[in-house]
């Protein structure tokens, strides 16, 4: 740390150099030196102290230094040169500056020292309070000397077991080049709160340390610590620094620093060299970057614009979790998220969603005691496979701070396979205890996987499951469990899912109303599909009327219905047809070609020969309707 004397930016310090030059006409060298100097000091009524304060910082190494000695004991004493200037001009601080100027303009044209006059347009820094005109105060100021600490930073990141590892990677370049380009950081701060800075004065003695100095007529200094020294001792202050706790022990060096970007060179590096340097280890493994949040359009969210959001309104629409959800999982690390109040609607629809698929559990299994997986049914193994492939999966992107992804899969996991589908195959087995047991299994393990994310809805939700833990933020977290992954029932059981959507599909596209009659054209399992489809097949024997075939896999089956044919629908036939004689056409053409059966990969070209296959069987069935 270092003092450093300045210049008061104050346009009574042209006075005093004016002053100072009569006293030293003899010294025509100095006079000339500082000729550059008077002419920017008169350039223009209007300008600023800081103007002002800032061409005498710049031309303090042009000419000045070459004349300070001269002048060592006018500039040097600032309290007796504050306190003469100000007896001058208190009375006409800023009145008659124009006329000042204009007279001193005039002895210095007439001495032959002005070059010229320039008017310079600059605006006039005012207090937001008081809108009093801000004046620099340039004086002594305690300094850190960084380049030091800078090389341990720079030196410490080569080594990739003790660096501070950025996600996204990225950032470490903006680390780096901060410290190779830094320079002495001033941490004096003119503040009425912060850390005192620990330094005493007596006369011309100076004194630094942890406690007061002994004797009487010490005076502590009374700037405070810039705030992000003191911020950037947290990691380690925190746990008991400087004594060897047991906090300290554990949890020093720190897991992870989640942060913005726009703050690394003023946080994340001040807390890297502060760590290494009063702990000898970095202050945390990881460094997880997030962006900014931005209004819908991409722009920064500021008062001028008018579109900023306060968080409490969201909340009071939507509930904390939903906004939480939203900020967590809706854009990947390091890139900033456009703020969308639709997007945190649809989080709270995801909410709702679990709620009231949480009560239709919770209802149903009051009497359940302990689990029992001794009877599992193919809807089980595929849902308990579903789980465990989903945890699987999140674990290994929360290991990574891939949230985004981790929010996508647990949201399709939730909607799609448990309330989608598999609620609803189990309200055909509700008596069992193997499907009760299931069910609290795989909602006990989503809220858990969502805790972190919506916390007081998981919360709320766990505490009412039959068999819970104390607490959920104290529970195990989900484990991948081999034992529960079912592949062959996993990927038939899909089929059948698959199934059901195309038989869907095929009933909307066709307006088939529900007078249908069903024929099965294999020996396949249908039960389960027409229990979810809610068909009787004794209902539906009778089969006239137009064919409709629904196939996937290794279901086949047609429907008839009996329907008045309209225009729309030969239109809508024949337009079928001829877009399938075009694809039959073209990938006929395309398998036709030797170079490109012997180029293309071997998978593609099955594929394409597979989709050739399936649009000859669909357009013959077609022309036979």
């Amino acid at each position: 740390m270092a003092g450093q004397n300045v210049l008061n930016g104050d346009l009574s310090v042209l006075d005093q150099i004016v002053s100072d030059l009569s006293e030293h006409k003899a010294k025509k060298e100095e006079l000339e030196k500082l000729n550059d100097t008077l002419k920017e000091l008169n350039k223009n009524i209007e300008l600023t102290r800081k103007s002002i304060s800032d061409e005498i910082d710049s031309k303090t190494k042009e000419g000045i230094d070459s004349v300070s000695k001269g002048f060592e004991q006018s500039i040097s004493e600032e309290k007796v040169k504050l306190k003469e200037i100000q007896g001058k001009r208190d009375k006409a601080k800023h009145a008659g500056v124009k006329e000042r100027i204009a007279n001193e303009t005039a002895d210095l044209k007439e001495a032959n020292l002005l070059i010229s006059v320039e008017d310079i347009i600059h605006n006039v820094g005012h207090s937001e309070r008081t809108e009093a005109v801000v004046e620099p105060y340039l004086s002594k100021q305690w300094f850190v000397k960084m380049r030091p600490l800078a090389n341990k930073v720079l030196e410490n990141q080569k080594n990739k077991d003790t660096k501070v590892n950025f996600v996204p990677t990225r950032y470490e370049k903006i680390m780096n080049h901060w410290m190779e380009i830094t320079y002495d950081w001033c941490i004096s701060r003119q503040l009425w709160w912060g850390h005192r800075i620990p330094a005493w004065y007596k006369g011309d003695e100076v004194y630094v340390g942890e406690v007061a100095p002994v004797g009487d007529g010490w005076v502590q200094d009374n700037d405070v610590l810039d705030t992000w020294f003191s911020s950037a001792l947290w990691p380690f202050s925190t746990l008991g620094w400087p004594e060897e706790t047991e906090d300290f022990k554990k949890f020093y060096p720190n897991n992870v620093l989640v942060t913005g970007y726009d703050i690394i060179p003023f946080w994340v590096n001040r807390m890297t060299f502060e760590g290494l340097h009063f702990t000898g280890k970095r202050p945390f493994k990881d460094c997880l970057i997030h962006g900014l949040i931005r209004d819908k359009q991409g722009r920064k969210m500021s008062k001028s614009l008018g579109n900023g959001v306060d968080p409490m309104d969201v909340i009071d629409t939507y509930g904390a979790d939903a906004l939480r959800f939203f900020l967590t999982t809706s854009s990947a690390a390091g890139t900033d998220l456009r703020y969308d109040e639709e997007k945190v609607k649809a989080s709270w629809n995801f909410i709702n969603k679990l709620w009231n698929a949480s009560r239709f559990v919770l209802m149903n299994i009051e009497d359940l005691n302990a689990l029992n997986f001794d009877n599992l049914k193919m809807e089980d193994k595929w849902i308990l496979t579903s789980l465990n492939n989903t945890i699987k999966s999140v674990t290994k992107n929360m290991e990574h701070y891939d949230f985004n992804n981790v929010g996508t899969e647990i949201y399709s996991f939730v909607w799609n396979d448990f309330c989608d589908n598999y609620i609803e195959f189990a309200k055909f087995s509700l008596d069992d205890m193997t499907t009760k047991s299931v069910l609290c299994y795989v909602l006990s393990c989503i809220l858990k996987m969502l805790h972190p994310f919506m916390p007081y809805v998981t919360d709320e939700l766990y505490s009412n499951l039959p068999m819970h833990e104390e607490n959920i933020i104290l529970s195990e977290y989900p484990k991948y469990n081999k034992a529960e992954v079912f592949n062959k029932e996993y990927e038939e059981f899909n089929n059948i899912i698959e199934f059901i959507k195309v038989f869907r599909n095929v009933k909307l596209e066709n307006k088939i109303g529900k007078d249908f009659g069903i024929k099965i054209n294999n020996e396949e399992d249908y039960s389960l599909i027409m229990k979810l489809l809610r068909i009787n097949l004794d209902e539906h024997k009778v089969v006239k009327g137009t064919k409709y075939s629904v196939i996937y896999k290794n279901y086949n089956l047609d429907i008839y219905y009996e329907k008045e044919v309209t225009e729309e629908d030969m239109m809508l036939l024949n337009k079928q047809i001829s877009e399938l004689e075009s694809s039959i056409e073209r990938r006929k053409k395309l398998l036709s070609n030797e170079n490109y059966v012997a180029k293309a990969p071997k998978e593609l070209v099955e594929k394409e020969r597979f989709t050739l296959k399936a649009e000859e069987e669909k357009l013959a069935k077609l022309k036979n309707e």
